[in-house]
């Protein structure tokens, strides 16, 4: 049904011929804006999360204008909102702890300003979730436009890619493989654009994830972030969002239990980050949506990865895209999505994935040919994710054997058990530490409360050890 004019939720801010419309009306002149320019216009938000802090955002103030000329060409009006910007790398303690807080303030935003529809521009790991929940919670109209991924890299004639290899190099370099001035070159080598992470991070998870869904346009979450095309998206999101306005296409249609299934098979596909298992429920929380362990686990065993993409495979992002991007790894896996969904097209995820090919099947794989074969020994191992259960994890605990060694999937070996951060720094390189290549190192006290905010301490790393 489409909407009319007076239908708009800016209307209750400048339609009125009483004292508050005359105020909003004056307010928004006083900028030096025509009164033809904002009246009788659907009103869309920007919530842009640039910052000078936030490498993975720094391009979003250009990709701002490119979304406000789409914006205006449609017949809309768009004012840019600045919105916490969650730089994964820079912010401490961790970004998790910000969140939610990101999820109130977009949802603030929203509520409290005259804003028909709603952009939600930012990429970053715990950007994309906070976002959408807070999206989810007013339920206007609203279009995901993501930052993209980083150019690929290749050092010593390898490919590598930021998160991953940082971790990798980082332990060569505690060891004494890599030299001090090798480490320092390094720096500016491994992440040489803005844009999130080029491996198959929670960044790229997460943004995948939404656009399959469908809050996000068809293959926009492939783009690079300093591709000409990239631009080209922005400016097709302020187009559409303005469509979705007079449509009153709200997250509410289109985030269903069928949409969030989408998303969960689009995540095993893609070998994807265990942080989804996090922020997926938060937001399908938002939506009123069930979602629990037992989805995962019964769409893990069925979704093999087919993303050659870093940590599972052996590919960067920008492969990825070259391949195809999303929607070509969503038609080979179409027998495990519910192609009925509806989504931010107005078109079902069956219709938006309707002949795509992918042009390089070594980056994006066949159902028949993963990136990793489960094996009569280890059926588990190119799973991109497997639900624990146990005395160590009453309520249940993710790990993703497809960035795992198979020795490390049948493990037995003593227990090394730290009960804070700080300790286990403190100790863990003493020469006197009771350490070899068996022992399982534990660190406790890490969650919302203990870290606080779930501070990503995993790469527990003993010198001893390598």
């Amino acid at each position: 049904m489409q909407k009319k004019l007076h239908q708009l939720r800016s209307q209750r801010w400048f339609a009125s011929d009483d004292i508050r419309g005359f105020a909003h009306r004056q307010r928004m002149q006083q900028q030096g804006l025509s009164r033809d320019e904002f009246m009788g216009r659907p009103i869309v938000g920007i919530l842009n999360t640039w910052s000078d802090l936030s490498p993975c955002h720094a391009h979003l103030r250009d990709r701002a204008q490119a979304i406000k000329r789409g914006v205006l060409q449609a017949g809309g009006y768009p004012l840019e909102l600045p919105a916490m910007s969650l730089g994964e790398v820079m912010v401490k303690p961790t970004t998790m702890l910000y969140r939610n807080f990101l999820a109130m303030e977009a949802e603030e935003l929203i509520r409290s300003l005259p804003l028909d529809g709603v952009v939600l521009l930012g990429g970053c790991d715990k950007t994309t979730p906070g976002l959408v929940m807070g999206a989810l919670s007013m339920d206007v109209p609203a279009l995901f436009c993501p930052a993209g991924s980083m150019l690929n890299d290749r050092y010593q004639g390898q490919a590598v890619g930021a998160g991953t290899h940082t971790k990798k190099y980082w332990e060569q370099y505690t060891i004494g493989n890599i030299d001090q001035p090798e480490w320092i070159g390094l720096e500016a080598r491994m992440t040489r654009a803005p844009g999130t992470c080029n491996t198959m991070g929670t960044a790229s998870t997460m943004t995948s994830i939404v656009e399959a869904m469908g809050l996000a346009l068809p293959g926009s979450t492939s783009l690079p972030a300093m591709d000409a095309a990239h631009t080209r998206m922005a400016w097709a999101c302020g187009q559409r969002i303005v469509s979705m306005i007079w449509e009153d296409l709200r997250p509410s249609r289109i985030l269903t239990r069928d949409a969030f299934l989408n998303g969960v098979a689009t995540w095993m596909a893609l070998g994807g980050s265990t942080n989804a298992a996090v922020h997926l429920p938060a937001m399908a929380g938002r939506a009123g949506v069930e979602l629990s362990l037992d989805d995962f686990d019964a769409l893990a065993r069925q979704v093999p990865v087919l993303a050659n993409l870093f940590p599972s495979g052996n590919r960067l992002m920008e492969d990825f895209y070259y391949a195809g991007g999303l929607p070509a790894l969503l038609q080979r896996i179409r027998t495990h999505l519910q192609l009925d969904a509806l989504t931010c097209t107005g078109m079902t995820l069956g219709a938006n994935i309707e002949g795509q090919t992918s042009s390089d099947d070594d980056v994006i794989r066949k159902l028949d040919n993963p990136v990793i074969p489960a094996t009569p020994q280890c059926p588990e191992a190119g799973m991109a994710l497997a639900v624990l259960r146990g005395n160590l994890c009453p309520d249940g605990a993710v790990i993703k054997p497809s960035a795992a060694t198979p020795a490390l999937l049948r493990h037995t070996g003593p227990a090394l058990v730290f009960d804070s951060n700080a300790d286990m720094l403190a100790a863990i390189n003493d020469p006197d530490l009771d350490v070899n290549e068996n022992t399982v190192l534990v660190l406790r006290n890490g969650g919302p409360v203990g870290g606080p905010g779930m501070p990503e301490w995993g790469n527990l790393l003993s010198r001893r050890s390598c």
